[in-house]
């Protein structure tokens, strides 16, 4: 994260928030990977056997590995900002959420 906020820095952009999503994508592995088990059998005929069980398996340990905080994902939001010093961004992310 921090060498992705320095290369966005070095770059000329501004970083105006960064928000950690670890949990979020847990959250929705867990949905897809019902998903993938509500329609298993239409899965295995789109893509076969083998390929549904390589995606359970990474979809279930993704799930565990972002609960524990083993990986994680983070978003960075930067923008340019003009030779005036407008960056065109509201003033607070609650704006553009």
């Amino acid at each position: 994260l921090a060498s992705t906020v320095r290369t966005a820095q070095q770059a000329g952009l501004e970083v105006r928030d960064v928000e950690c999503l670890r949990e979020h994508y847990a959250l929705t592995l867990r949905a897809w990977l019902a998903n993938l088990e509500a329609r298993w059998e239409e899965a295995v005929g789109l893509v076969g056997l083998a390929r549904a069980r390589i995606w359970r398996l990474y979809m279930s340990g993704s799930v565990v590995s972002f609960e524990t905080a083993e990986i994680g994902i983070n978003q960075v939001l930067a923008v340019k900002v003009d030779p005036s010093g407008a960056s065109g961004m509201p003033l607070t992310r609650r704006t553009y959420l």
